[in-house]
């Protein structure tokens, strides 16, 4: 079992930042791939960037060059650096992570960001 916690959230205004954390415990041996993803008011969920135990990262096209995920692999943390946020950015971040041994994904609880314009 992974529990994850996330913190950072809040209300920022266009053009801000905010730094997502999202730590991981529990009874696992290790980590995969571990990343973040979005649930705006009535859109669909959608990943926002992944990054491999490696380093390797990936993110999707609307956050390109204005986020920055990264992670420490010694304390299990993923995290989210959000700069020149939008309005359009507003939603409920959820962190995921996924084990290696059996490659489970397991979901925070969630954490709601606000960009007012």
């Amino acid at each position: 079992q992974v529990q994850l916690v996330e913190s950072g959230g809040g209300l920022v205004q266009a053009g801000g930042s905010l730094r997502l954390s999202c730590a991981a415990s529990g009874s696992y041996s290790r980590l995969s791939a571990m990343g973040w993803y979005r649930q705006a008011p009535g859109k669909q969920l959608e990943s926002v960037a992944t990054i491999t135990r490696g380093g390797s990262m990936n993110y999707a096209d609307p956050v390109k060059g204005r986020f920055t995920i990264s992670r420490d692999n010694a304390k299990d943390t993923v995290y989210l650096q959000m700069n020149s946020l939008k309005p359009e950015d507003t939603a409920v971040y959820y962190c995921t992570a996924r084990t290696v041994v059996n490659g489970r994904d397991y979901w925070g609880q969630g954490t709601q960001v606000t960009v007012s314009s």
